[in-house]
């Protein structure tokens, strides 16, 4: 066998020797068993080393580290993190031509990962609850760009599906997405307490309402918003936030192509490399936001030994999660369509200039190779593996002084789990911030509490 003939199979085959590559949820499998067993430091040495061994996606590691440290006490440190990894995704989201063209020939992870939609409002959510527990400074301020980061992106993405309906008409309507009320939630409850400006805190409390129409207390809010404050002399007010379940990560899936997919597909490769999409109902591998079933549906709140009730869920992440991705389906879909039909277009292309059809051996070299080129493909299943499935709240109105908070995990039929004991302060008219992970049965880490020298 010639030389050059020996070198196409032994290309093939190396080819084929590169599947089975472990994926981004894969290697995050430690990190979550650490962090949800409670041994945070652990968590954080894990999630270290995958950050110095795979440096291309430290920004995605970051983003579980933030929490790591959130939830250790570190809401400083996690404040700075998030304050990093968002500043570089922004400065992602505007990709280069040689990075779209190497994913063309490779898969998304080759691109910088600038974060799914949800995630870039979610660190702007958590930036807000950080530095709500450190010195709270900033907290009305980045609870604004939780707003102005939503509006973004949905203006994008309206004006996305009003291109692709001038090209087809069957193309969806662009979809609902939630709104994340955590914001005005946030501005709201800071103006309430300095009492600066009595309109800001409704409007605040009516944008509550209408983002989640089903949260508990939005309505009692914003009664007690449009009429007297309910905080007697001598009294303050304690807003605990949990951050309950395990949230939702992106997991390999396969899927059949849509007509809309199939359309964007071909707007693709004929960008890249002037060439149609042949219609096809092969299945396409790809990454899909999966939800996770919890136990746990909220935390049970004691004062001093008395029910206070349960906190409410103010964000549904999860929901977040799946909407946000669901909305940008059929581009994701599309780009494994486009990527199928440009290497087979390359396979092609060097069967001919080979004359493979008369030299057999070429040919499986060149089929071999090309199968294997496909084959390591890999869905891009790069996420933030540390969310919570919802952001709840509760709020209580107590006496000055000191008190002892006890949270306990509680499901559809009551408290089980094992309870935490936090030791909070109240001020006269003044509010204290409470903030405890508890993903299932027990809390992970410690309760932060406002005004409380953690770090």
């Amino acid at each position: 066998m010639p030389c050059w003939q020996s070198g196409l199979v032994a290309c093939g085959l190396a080819l084929i020797g590169l599947m089975g590559c472990a994926s981004h949820v894969d290697r995050l499998h430690p990190v979550r068993t650490e962090f949800y067993s409670g041994r945070l430091p652990e968590a954080r040495i894990e999630v270290d080393k995958l950050a110095r061994k795979h440096s291309e996606d430290r920004d995605v590691f970051e983003l579980d580290r933030a929490m790591i440290e959130l939830c250790a006490g570190n809401p400083k440190e996690s404040e700075k993190i998030l304050r990093g990894v968002r500043d570089r995704f922004d400065k992602y989201e505007k990709k280069s031509a040689k990075e779209l063209a190497e994913a063309m020939l490779t898969d998304d992870t080759k691109i910088a990962y600038a974060g799914e939609d949800h995630e870039k409002i979610l660190i702007r959510t958590f930036l807000t609850l950080s530095n709500l527990m450190a010195d709270g400074q900033d907290a009305d301020a980045y609870a604004l760009q939780i707003g102005a980061k939503q509006a973004e992106l949905t203006a994008k993405l309206t004006k996305d599906h009003e291109e692709l309906r001038k090209k087809a008409e069957t193309a969806p309507a662009p979809p609902e997405l939630p709104q994340v009320a955590l914001g005005p939630y946030i501005q709201a409850m800071l103006h309430e307490e300095t009492a600066t400006d009595a309109s800001e805190v409704v409007r605040a409390r009516e944008m509550v309402v209408s983002y989640v129409p089903g949260f508990r207390d939005g309505q009692a809010d914003l009664d007690r918003a449009m009429g007297d404050n309910d905080i007697p002399l001598d009294h303050g007010a304690i807003y605990v936030f949990t951050l309950v379940g395990r949230g939702p990560t992106k997991e390999e899936s396969e899927d059949i192509p849509t007509q809309v997919a199939l359309l964007i597909a071909d707007q693709i490769v004929s960008a890249v490399a002037k060439q149609t999409v042949p219609p096809t109902l092969a299945p396409i591998k790809v990454a899909k936001v999966v939800r996770r079933h919890n136990r746990v549906q909220s935390v049970h709140v004691h004062l001093d030994g008395q029910s206070e009730g349960s906190t409410t869920t103010l964000v549904d992440v999860g929901q977040l999660a799946v909407s946000h991705y669901e909305a940008h389906y059929h581009e994701v879909i599309a780009r494994a369509v486009a990527r199928r039909a440009i290497k087979k277009g390359a396979v092609y292309i060097a069967k001919e200039s080979l004359h493979a059809e008369s030299n057999p051996v070429a040919d499986i070299a060149l089929t071999l190779g090309g199968i294997a080129w496909e084959a390591t493909e890999a869905p891009d299943t790069r996420c933030w593996g540390l969310l919570p499935d919802k952001i709840q709240v509760c709020r209580i109105v107590a006496p000055v002084g000191t008190h002892q908070l006890q949270l306990q995990s509680a499901d559809t039929h009551g408290i089980y789990g094992i309870p935490a004991s936090i030791s909070v302060d109240v001020h006269d008219g003044s509010n204290t911030y409470v903030m405890a992970s508890f993903p299932d049965d027990r809390i992970v880490g410690k309760a932060l509490v406002s005004g409380v020298d953690t770090e």
